[in-house]
Parts: structure tokens; C-alpha cells; sequence
């Protein structure tokens, strides 16, 4: 027989997942289980592989065909009505809050540790040509990739384009469109995003910046 408590607690957790870590006992005694069932389907189902105590509502959607690959992190949590499509690869300890978009295009979208990214951020990798001879449906697809560093936070609402690269510690304000690519603890608003700030307590700017400070398939592994 359902236990309407025990239905409503896992919605909760799927809509607001950080609430995972801090379950008492007598829920982790079922919560536990509940998670393996889920992410062993998910395993089954699609090219995913998920680190250890991760979450993932039941409600989200993965979809990764093979070399589409989605790669989760230890301590990730991924929420409800979130859409995934690979080339994915995240790190440990990163939130993804509800309605979240990332596709992955060709190229792929990597994530860093520990970031978070906030309710209906939309991440595409991949873009169509605009060239006036013909519809768009018929355009070139080109695929660069976005590449996030880690401690990142993309406040609600964000959007992110192909090519962008997101330096580690930057803050992208509610809202904003990144088109260009964030230097390290810098934040950044606006459509489209232009810098307003750095974090308090940041190091001092003493060179502008450099390709090693923006993250890549290399430095993110």
C-alpha cells in the first residue's frame, strides 16, 4: 500500500534536492534504495554513469545515446523536470535545480566541481548557420562546446551559448545571456552578460586573462 507521506517527501527532495544530504535516518532507510533503483534504470537505459551518493529525481530526463556519453560526479544532484542530452560531463558536488536545459551538441558541455546552476538555466552547444538563402532548418550545425570551471554559480534564468567558456569562482547574474566567454571570479549580467563586479575577497587582477584560466576538456578531467 502507498504511504502518501513517503510520496510527497520524494517530491520534495525531487524539487528541491539539497535536501538529500541532511535526511534524517529513518528516511535514508528507504531514500537510499529509492536512488539506486532510479539511477541503476537510468544505467540501463542510456550511456550514463553516476558517482557515488548522487542524486537524481525521478523526474528528470537523460537521454545519451552512445558517444553521448553523460558523466555524473560524486554528490551531484540533478532535480526535477530537467533535460540532459550528452556529450555531458559533471563534476563532484554539482547542483542542478529544476528545469535546467543542456544539450550537449557535438562538441559537449563540461561542468566543474561544486557548481551550481539555478532553476531553468538553458545551456545549448551547438548553434545553426543564418545565411539567407535558405530557412534555418536547412542550415550548417556547428557544435564548439561550453566548458564551466568549478565553484561557478549561473543565478535562474541564465542562458548560455556555444563556445562559452566560464572561469572558475565567476557568478553569472538572474537572467543574463553569456555570449563571451567570464574570466575567473568575475561577475557578469545583462543580455548580453557584461561584467559588473568581482567577488568580494577575490585576487586582485594583475594580467588580463590567459587561456589556461578558462576551463577545457583537459584541466576539467
Amino acid at each position: 500500500m502507498s504511504d502518501p507521506y513517503r510520496q510527497q517527501h520524494q517530491r520534495r527532495l525531487s524539487y528541491m534536492p539539497w535536501l538529500y544530504a541532511r535526511l534524517k535516518p529513518r528516511h535514508r532507510q528507504w531514500a537510499l534504495p529509492w536512488q539506486e533503483m532510479v539511477q541503476a534504470e537510468l544505467q540501463r537505459l542510456e550511456t550514463v554513469r553516476f558517482g557515488a551518493h548522487c542524486f537524481v529525481a525521478p523526474e528528470a530526463h537523460l537521454f545519451a545515446e552512445p558517444g553521448r556519453d553523460i558523466e555524473v560526479g560524486a554528490h551531484t544532484h540533478i532535480a526535477a523536470e530537467c533535460v540532459l542530452h550528452g556529450p555531458i560531463r559533471l563534476g563532484d558536488g554539482v547542483s542542478l535545480n529544476h528545469h535546467v536545459t543542456l544539450e550537449g551538441g557535438a562538441a559537449g558541455i563540461d561542468i566543474g566541481d561544486e557548481t551550481r546552476i539555478a532553476s531553468y538555466c538553458t545551456l545549448y552547444a551547438f548553434d545553426h548557420g543564418l545565411d539567407a538563402a535558405r530557412p534555418i532548418r536547412a542550415q550548417p550545425v556547428t557544435s564548439r562546446g561550453i566548458r564551466i570551471g568549478r565553484d561557478v554559480w549561473l543565478g535562474a534564468r541564465v542562458g548560455v551559448v556555444d563556445g562559452v567558456r566560464i572561469g572558475d569562482h565567476a557568478v553569472v547574474g538572474m537572467g543574463a545571456v553569456v555570449t563571451r566567454d567570464v574570466p575567473p571570479w568575475t561577475i557578469v549580467a545583462g543580455n548580453p552578460a557584461r561584467p559588473i563586479g568581482r567577488r568580494p575577497g577575490a585576487p586582485p587582477v594583475t594580467r588580463d586573462p590567459a587561456p589556461d584560466d578558462f576551463p577545457s576538456r583537459n584541466n576539467q578531467a
